[in-house]
């Protein structure tokens, strides 16, 4: 039987965003999972993710915070982080993400890193 398609949830406050990239994230072959916020992620759940990209800056629990708890119970699931204020792209926190995007970006280089983090996650490293 083959695998279903890779489930990808984005975290983001900003509705238009959440669905250009579901629109996106859909074209290409996955499912999309859109979360406006943080805390709605968490109480759907991490099981059946593949991936999760998320925005740095969000009310309530914000993208760092946000990767450091899936990390807690998942700490294989990459994590992407986006972020359209450019001094946090500069910071060391930021580093430590599977991918790291600056808004607007490349929607080719993005779908590039997700199926490369993606393939990694199925090969075991």
């Amino acid at each position: 039987m083959n695998k279903t398609r890779h489930v990808v949830a984005i975290v983001d406050d900003d509705p238009r965003l959440l669905e250009s990239m579901g629109d996106l994230l859909e074209s290409a072959g996955y499912v999309a999972r859109s979360f406006s916020s943080a805390g709605s992620l968490l109480v759907n759940g991490l099981s059946d993710l593949d991936l999760l990209i998320t925005d740095i800056g969000m009310p309530g629990i914000d993208g760092f915070e946000l990767r450091d708890l899936v990390r807690k119970s998942r700490p294989e699931l990459p994590v992407f982080m986006i972020t359209g204020r450019h001094e946090i792209a500069d910071q060391g926190r930021a580093q430590g993400a599977s991918g790291f995007f600056r808004k607007p970006f490349d929607a080719q280089a993005l779908l590039a890193a997700i199926a490369n983090a993606l393939h990694k996650s199925t090969d075991g490293g």
